[in-house]
């Protein structure tokens, strides 16, 4: 076997099948969606009224996401990479909650704490703030889900930051506010790119928390993923849609991955 491309010591042989399964479990269910296709219907099909709802507001509601992550999600990763003992550890552990929760669990967590009966729910009723079953609850699972890759892929670049830099900053006079805005978000802008485009790929393929949290309606809270499900189950899109629907997923994640394989060292290194 070649090893052209391959960096390190030989492999074993053994691990050569195992690994040419999983390749083949990974690439065959794609490969059947490819072949599924009506290709001469995709143009037709995602300009129709129902594909088109679905789209825009999934579009929207992750681009909403994606800025309320990187609000909240680059200051907790600057408290994390500064925070030490217990604290760094907790903080750590919540931030990644989020990615090991089956997604139906961060539905109904969302619900208790505002929906009807929940721990801010009946206060917000109260005041005439309904957010479950509303768009805002689109953002709000989406976000939830959508955080933990910000705070990850910026805090393990800012733990990796060389800090002479900022140092040096403070050492000429410059305060907290000028050496974050000049100094240490100019030296994260990769991992913070990085970071953004799985913000918003996770937040535009959300389904469990958003199917229980914000629910299904047409034109309110039906993403994308919920109108793919909603059309096998025999309901509101035909199933040429939802095909249609999933190929757009799949161009939209493979754009993402190629935007992150050009913003990554070993990329421009080659």
């Amino acid at each position: 076997m070649s090893r052209a491309g391959i960096a390190g010591a030989a492999l074993p042989r053994a691990v050569l099948l195992p690994a040419a399964l999983a390749a083949t479990l990974l690439l065959l269910p794609l490969a059947a969606l490819l072949l599924r296709v009506d290709w001469a219907l995709v143009p037709t099909t995602l300009a129709s009224p129902e594909a088109l709802s679905a789209l825009g507001l999934s579009l929207g509601t992750a681009a909403v996401a994606t800025l309320l992550c990187l609000l909240l999600g680059v200051p907790l990763a600057l408290v994390i990479s500064r925070a030490s003992g217990a604290l760094a550890t907790v903080l750590r552990a919540l931030t990644t909650l989020p990615l090991v929760l089956p997604p139906l669990v961060g539905g109904l967590a969302l619900l208790s704490l505002l929906g009807r009966g929940g721990l801010l729910g009946d206060a917000l009723a109260g005041l005439g703030v309904r957010v479950p079953f509303t768009t805002a609850a689109v953002i709000i699972a989406q976000t939830f889900v959508s955080l933990p890759f910000l705070v990850i892929a910026v805090e393990g670049a800012l733990r990796g930051l060389d800090g002479a830099y900022e140092r040096t900053a403070e050492s000429l006079g410059a305060g907290p506010w000028t050496v974050l805005r000049r100094v240490t978000l100019p030296l994260l802008a990769p991992s913070l790119a990085a970071g953004t485009i799985l913000c918003f790929t996770r937040a535009l393929g959300e389904f469990g928390a958003t199917a229980l949290f914000a629910g299904n309606s047409p034109g309110t809270t039906r993403t994308v993923p919920l109108a793919i499900y909603t059309a096998f189950n025999g309901a509101g899109v035909s199933q040429d849609t939802a095909l249609a629907l999933s190929l757009l997923l799949v161009l939209l994640a493979v754009a993402a991955l190629l935007c992150l394989r050009s913003r990554s060292p070993q990329a421009a290194a080659s």
